[in-house]
């Protein structure tokens, strides 16, 4: 298939591209490079866009002769949603809806969408399944709502057809080291360790030690990039071959909390990081795991690469092999 890998430049997105071409489709990426980066498009074309151009969108898939999407493009800082919410129901909403009409307009049916465990808020269930009640806490989370919404509706009314993915913690990078994550600024908890652990901050800060867990930490489910990716073009061919709508959890089913991951760095690294605690943050819950078992059942998916220890192994090579005596 000839694919639209909305924000492809990214993270999740461009792991997911190399996948796609692996499994013998063109990934066509459509980034506009705010937050992704050029060299991470190594498999297809870039196209370069900005998702609410609807104009440009429908030349690409157009020239492309696109066949289905999949879309990770959105901003993922929930601290900046709070702060600016209009940025963030423009981008991760209102220029989904963009693409959705833009898909109609010129016949792509199926798409794969990059929702998130934020569409929970706090959940009362744990592990997570879902079912449980979507009420998200911050725009960032309702704005990856609000597309769950359109996303049936936009297949009663036009007949768009479409698997929804809701993220727990991405983690880990190509185990080829081809690429990786680099966000700025860094938010996610391995790659702060990792930069603890080589000097490139001063210490890592652990929010709240007075938790209901094993250590006083807070308690994450980490996938590995690659399982992500596997699930999306599993995904893919679901739908090809008739599979209905339905919304999945990806996750491992297995909590780690941060002090376990620190750990884990260092057990991996064999260097000691640096840890500085402080008290907890607002908002944050003791302990956010997944039952994945739906994705399981429904696309015959399963994670490979997401122990700890392999999570934070790949990442490990990726950013020591961007160190500047490693080049």
């Amino acid at each position: 298939m000839r694919v639209l890998v909305c924000g492809g430049a990214g993270y999740i997105g461009s792991h997911t591209a190399k996948l796609l071409a692996q499994r013998g489709h063109t990934p066509v990426v459509y980034d506009d490079l705010s937050y992704g980066h050029d060299w991470a498009v190594k498999w297809g074309p870039l196209e370069r866009g900005d998702l609410g151009d609807a104009v440009r969108l429908k030349e690409v898939i157009q020239r492309h002769q696109i066949e289905a999407v999949v879309h990770f493009a959105a901003f993922i800082q929930v601290g900046e949603s709070v702060q600016l919410p209009a940025k963030y129901y423009r981008n991760n909403f209102v220029n989904t809806l963009t693409l959705l009409e833009t898909m109609v307009e010129t016949g792509v049916r199926d798409i794969i969408f990059s929702s998130t465990a934020a569409t929970y808020g706090m959940p009362e269930q744990m592990p997570i399944p879902e079912s449980e009640k979507q009420l998200p806490i911050n725009p960032y989370g309702e704005s990856k709502l609000f597309v769950e919404y359109a996303l049936r509706a936009f297949a009663k009314a036009h007949g768009i057809r479409w698997v929804v993915f809701r993220y727990f913690n991405a983690a880990g990078a190509d185990p080829d080291c081809e690429i990786g994550e680099d966000h700025t600024p860094e938010s996610h908890l391995i790659p702060l360790i990792i930069q603890a652990a080589l000097g490139q901050r001063p210490h890592i800060s652990v929010f709240g030690t007075d938790y209901p867990t094993k250590d006083g930490t807070c308690v994450r489910d980490y996938i590995h990039i690659c399982d992500l990716a596997e699930a999306h073009v599993t995904a893919l061919d679901y739908l090809r071959k008739g599979g209905e709508a339905t919304a999945l959890n990806l996750g491992t089913g297995e909590g780690y909390t941060v002090r376990e991951v620190i750990q884990a760095v260092e057990r991996v690294s064999g260097k000691p990081v640096p840890v500085a605690d402080h008290p907890r943050r607002d908002g944050d819950s003791a302990s956010l795991v997944a039952d994945a078992r739906r994705a399981r059942e429904v696309l015959g998916w399963e994670p490979k690469l997401s122990h700890i220890d392999d999570l934070v192994r790949t990442a490990w090579r990726w950013h020591s092999s961007r160190l500047p005596e490693s080049k």
